[in-house]
Parts: structure tokens; sequence; C-alpha cells
């Protein structure tokens, strides 16, 4: 049940929240058009289609994206005031301890989290999508594959191997399909091109020549006891092929994570990992950042509370200022674990969830300090 206290300041905590983030978000969206307003005339880009595949996209994915960082501002902020107006003496006065002022803040940051999180997982990575294919389609001018001499591992034992990709037309040239069995050769395919059946959701190759290695029975005596194999190979026009590779595949890495809501990418990572990719760090730390960002939101509410909750001589500007170097630090404290990560210098799951352990010790320092 909410008393009197928690609801005047989950109120306060909420308004400023809003009107903090709204602020940022509505200069973020000024220099975004400023910037774009070239391409728009240029392009000829209907309106209809940048206010609802652009900026209504924009809009949740930058408000989830900074709300951590803006919650401890605003949290500093109106707790600061608060404390200029001495309206925490007169609480504690009343007999309440400041764990129990705490309580509202961790309900209205547990909330934030808990909505930060769920779009994150289920909601953002759809919006993103439109985002991203209204960004290829009108401003990057058609993103276009440059990659050549492409290799994918598609399964535990098969390799394809593609001259060049393009993305426009979802079409490889120059392929080969290699198996490989107890490392030794079992089945190749080479064909001059293929393109993607969208469909039918599989790849029509064309000009394809089918080797079978089998391997007999016998022994060849005269070169030393080496066992013989036979070959029969197959030639086709065309052919079609359901292998463990789409044009999703070829996507931008950063466009395929960031779309993938969170059962597809559970799926997608382990699908990655049979295959053998070395690009299963980047995804990974992609699916432990989705929790570990929003989770910092309570770790640095009971952080700005900490700090903000004394009235100090400086005032509110002082405290401002701390807040803004601690995210500053958190921030670039999550790149540099990042970056890590996706370099494999350290696990996943440790690298991005090391700034909130870090960040945790920090907070219950201030929160110790500030009961005193």
């Amino acid at each position: 049940m909410l008393t009197i206290l928690d609801k005047y300041i989950l109120k306060k905590f909420f308004k400023t929240f809003i009107v903090s983030i709204t602020l940022i978000l509505l200069i973020f969206i000024v220099f975004d058009i400023k910037e774009k307003i070239p391409t728009y005339t240029q392009g000829n880009i209907p309106i209809s289609e940048i206010i609802t595949n652009y900026y209504l996209m924009f809009i949740p994915y930058y408000a989830n994206l900074f709300s951590p960082l803006f919650t401890f501002i605003a949290v500093i902020f109106f707790t600061a005031k608060m404390a200029q107006q001495t309206e925490f003496v007169a609480i504690l006065s009343a007999g309440a301890s400041f764990g129990r002022i705490m309580r509202p803040y961790l309900i209205g940051s547990g909330l934030i989290a808990l909505v930060s999180i769920t779009a994150n997982h289920f909601f953002l990575p759809k919006f993103t999508k439109v985002k991203i294919a209204f960004e290829d389609k009108w401003i990057n001018n058609n993103y276009v594959n440059d990659e050549n001499n492409i290799h994918k591992k598609i399964g535990p034992n098969q390799i394809l191997y593609m001259r060049d990709y393009d993305n426009r037309i979802n079409t490889a040239t120059k392929i080969s399909i290699e198996k490989i069995v107890n490392n030794k050769q079992t089945d190749f395919l080479e064909a001059e091109s293929m393109v993607w059946d969208s469909l039918n959701k599989e790849w029509t190759l064309l000009i394809v020549t089918e080797r079978k290695l089998i391997l007999q029975d016998r022994l060849d005596t005269l070169k030393n006891q080496k066992p013989l194999y036979s070959q029969t190979v197959k030639n086709y026009p065309s052919k079609k092929l359901k292998i463990e590779f789409t044009p999703a595949d070829m996507w931008r890495y950063e466009s395929k994570v960031e779309v993938m809501p969170y059962f597809e990418l559970k799926e997608y990572i382990a699908r990655e990992t049979l295959r053998g990719s070395d690009m299963i760090p980047f995804f990974e730390v992609e699916n432990y950042r989705r929790t570990s960002f929003p989770i910092a939101t309570i770790i640095l509410t009971v952080m700005g509370v900490s700090i903000s909750s004394r009235k100090i001589r400086g005032g509110v500007g002082l405290q401002m200022a701390l807040g803004l170097l601690l995210s500053c630090i958190y921030i670039m404290l999550m790149y540099v674990f990042t970056t890590l990560a996706t370099t494999s210098v350290a696990p996943p799951f440790i690298a991005v969830w090391t700034p909130n352990f870090i960040f945790t010790f920090v907070a219950l320092y201030f929160y110790s300090k500030a009961q005193r």
C-alpha cells in the first residue's frame, strides 16, 4: 500500500523524469531534422514515411536507450531541490528512516527498469527493424554488401563459399558448398549463381555441378595401402536447395542484432554456435546488454538519492555536476567492457555486467554515507 510519502515522491519522480526525457528527445529530433533536411528534400521522401517509419520509431528507441541516465539525472535534480528546501529534515524528524525514504525511489526505478527490459527484449527490435529499413531505403542509398570471397559455416560439417553477394537482389555468384566428415571431403557442390526464392524459402542454383566422393571397401595395395575413392559427378541446369543460410545472414551485424526479439535472438545464437561463427560474442553482448543496462536504472537511482539527499553549500548545481561525472564514468565503463567482450578478451556476461557490479559497490558506499 502506497502512503502519502510514497505518492508524493513518486509524483515528483515520474514528472521530472518525463519532462527531462521529453526535452532531450525534442532536442535530438530538432538536430536530426536539421541534419537530414537536405536528404528529405532531395529524395522526395513522403512526409508520412518520415513520421511513421522513422520518428515514431526513433522516439521509443532513444527514450529507452537514455532512460537509466535520465532517471539518474531526474532523481538528483528533484531530490536535491527537496534537500535544499529541508523536506528531508522534516521527513526524518517525523520518524521515517533513510531506508524508508528510499522505498518510493526503488518502486519508481524498478517500474522504469521493468518497462525498459520488456521493451528491449520484445518490442523495440520490431520498431528498430522499421527504422533501419527506412534508413537503408532513403538515407543510406540502399545498403550494399561489398564483401568478397565470403566463407560461411552453414552446419557442423558444411562450408559455403561465395565470390560475392548482392543483398539488393539476394543473389550470390560463384558459389560452392563443401561437406567434410572426419576431416575428409565427402560432398562438393558448385554453381554459377544462387538466387533466394522468398516464396518457398529456398535457394535456386544455376549451372550446378555436384560431386560425391565414396570410400571403397578395398585398399590401394600399390600405393602404401591408401584407401580408394570413387567419384560420382552430376550436372544440373538448375537445382532447388534448402540450407542453413538465408539472406538475413548477410545483413549487417548491427542490423541483425538490433531487430531480433528475445526468443529469435536466442535461437539465432544457438544456430550460429553450431556453425562455429566467430561473431557469437557480438550477439551475446547485445542479449545481456538488454537486461543489464535497464538494471542500472535501479543502481543509479540509489546512488542519486544518496548523493543529493543532503543540503550542501554548493546547492543543486554541484550535485548535478557530480551526477553527470558519474554518468560519464558509467558510459565509459560500458563501452570499455563491451569492447573487451566483442574482442573475446573477456566473457560477454562478465564484461557486460561488470559496470553494474562496480557501480553497485559505489552506490552502497554513498548509501552508507547518506544514512549517517
